[in-house]
């Protein structure tokens, strides 16, 4: 899938305004993520569903959902090549990212952790992937420093994995303000999946725990978040 670019998000809401409007019903071309995938069992249920992104959890800080790189590169492998992997990394070399991204485990970087514009700059440089980056929203200023990043696209979240979600309202309050692609991650589950898109509008919704059920991914779950999203 191409990159969207800053200078496209307007034209990816006026598209999603557009489509939304036709026949009084509302669509959305809401794009999804599922991530912390990490068993042979969780490639199969996105295969069947079909979301846009996964995400492997590459830094052993999270031993929970970590997948190790070899590992990584055997899920990729058996991963639907029309899905992009996403690997999610938290201040860890830059060195090491590259070689996992050289080895054909993921497709894009996401960078949860205090990673700065001058590394961000250089590691799209180094591997040519494109990055995400993730952002801890507590208020309007922190929203303001994340649409300045350098990144292909940002991440907004409540913190790193904690599976609650942030005051949408934010959001809500700046809508002409983001004028580029974002992530909603944070607290997301089947039952505020359709919220949060009419909520806040993001480019792609991003779910974890809220998809899982006794700490492993449940395809039902899976399916009925993604078939939320879509369903509007």
């Amino acid at each position: 899938m191409p990159v969207i670019g800053n200078t496209d998000a307007s034209v990816f809401r006026m598209i999603n305004d557009l489509v939304a409007s036709q026949d009084g019903r509302k669509h959305t071309l809401t794009k999804i993520k599922t991530c912390g995938l990490r068993r042979e069992e969780d490639i199969e249920y996105a295969n069947r569903l079909k979301p846009n992104y996964i995400g492997f959890i590459l830094c052993p800080r999270f031993p929970k959902r970590y997948v190790e790189p070899a590992k990584a590169l055997e899920l990729k492998k058996k991963l639907d090549p029309r899905i992009k992997a996403v690997g999610v990394f938290v201040d860890q070399d830059a060195d090491e990212i590259a070689e996992i991204a050289a080895s054909g485990a993921i497709d894009m970087i996401q960078l949860h952790g205090s990673e700065d514009e001058a590394y961000i700059e250089a590691l799209k440089k180094q591997t040519g992937k494109p990055i995400i980056k993730a952002f801890k929203i507590r208020s309007r200023e922190d929203v303001e420093t994340a649409l300045k990043s350098p990144a292909d696209y940002i991440l907004l979240d409540n913190g790193t994995g904690t599976g609650e979600k942030f005051d949408w309202s934010l959001l809500e309050g700046m809508r002409a303000e983001i004028k580029r692609p974002f992530f909603l991650a944070g607290g997301l589950d089947p039952g505020n999946a359709a919220e949060a898109v009419r909520a806040v509008r993001p480019f792609a919704v991003d779910v974890s725990s809220g998809i899982e059920q006794d700490g492993a991914k449940s395809y039902f779950l899976m399916k009925e978040f993604i078939n939320e999203v879509r369903s509007l």
